[in-house]
């Protein structure tokens, strides 16, 4: 299985086919899973990830029906228990997010080594991931503030690489349209 949580949460199977979630409490509830793969995590947390000031009044029973749902989704061994809390069956190569951050990583250093070549194919790959906000599903959106600062510093090395390959006319767009405010975005406009 792939998890997608840079965007609206999504689950896909080793053929690519998205497989249906349901309802936002289980897009929810696979959000924080994801976020830790491999990771016993304890009820506590997902609770509040998953319902963040407005627990229902027997949280850990509706955890535990919802861990029972996304079982019955996602397959019984997709989710275990483990002392202490629930696993997601996955690896950080499992979760676009990670896989973006890897990919970013990879762009920044083949910029540094001025290779802006690797670095454009990188970040490119890197920047496809994004289908819409990170963790939209959470209701609480702090989470989302290290994601979505990468994102930046992704399309800012992107432009970079863009402007070192000669190729301006790719930058321009999306440094007029996006993130209004940015100073090295302008900065790298102006370049």
């Amino acid at each position: 299985m792939r998890y997608r949580i840079l965007g609206v949460t999504q689950a896909e199977d080793d053929h690519g086919t998205v497989v249906p979630l349901g309802g936002p409490r289980l897009r929810a509830l696979l959000t924080a899973l994801a976020l830790r793969p491999g990771t016993v995590t304890a009820p506590d947390t997902l609770i509040e990830d998953i319902w963040a000031e407005t627990p229902p009044h027997d949280a850990p029973a509706a955890l535990h029906a919802l861990v029972g749902r996304l079982r019955r989704t996602l397959g019984k061994d997709t989710v275990t228990s483990a002392p202490g809390g629930y696993r997601l069956t996955a690896t950080r190569d499992d979760v676009d997010l990670f896989v973006f951050e890897r990919l970013t990583r990879q762009g920044s250093a083949a910029l540094h080594r001025d290779d802006p070549r690797a670095a454009a194919h990188a970040l490119d790959e890197a920047l496809t991931l994004w289908r819409g906000p990170a963790l939209a599903d959470l209701p609480d959106r702090t989470p989302a503030t290290r994601p979505e600062t990468r994102r930046l510093e992704a399309l800012r090395a992107r432009a970079d690489a863009a402007l070192r390959l000669g190729r301006a006319q790719d930058a321009v767009p999306e440094l007029t349209t996006t993130h209004p405010y940015d100073e090295p975005l302008h900065a790298l406009l102006i370049r």
